[in-house]
């Protein structure tokens, strides 16, 4: 296990990101601490749910955490009005609130759709 920590220092918005191999795995270590009950929501696209939702799924039952999932369309034009509607339904249907975790599971796409998604939940 030789993942590294990278700070990212902004202040108050600063944060850490973890590198390091087979972290999928793992993933359910590193998130439990974040957690008020054992279940996220993973909001992530259909190339990456294909190639690495099983993988993430098994690490994070491993810790005992349920995960839900939405794969959406890969691509920019997921990043609109459609797909944002798409998601914040969905999260409410699952009875995700503002203290849950979303796990955006892919790239910048993703990772400012789940992101916005997350910031709308009452």
């Amino acid at each position: 296990m030789m993942e590294r920590i990278v700070h990212v220092p902004l202040g108050d918005r600063a944060y850490d990101v973890v590198i390091g191999p087979d972290l999928v795995t793992r993933a359910g270590g590193w998130i439990a601490p974040l957690l008020r009950r054992p279940k996220v929501a993973v909001l992530t696209d259909e190339t990456v749910a294909a190639l690495h939702l099983d993988a993430l799924r098994a690490g994070l039952a491993k810790d005992g955490i349920e995960m839900e999932a939405l794969a959406l369309p890969a691509g920019e034009s997921t990043k609109g009005w459609p797909e944002f509607t798409r998601a914040v339904e969905w999260l409410l249907e699952k009875k995700i609130e503002r203290g849950d975790v979303v796990v955006a599971f892919g790239g910048g796409v993703i990772g400012d759709l789940a992101g916005f998604a997350a910031a709308v939940l009452r």
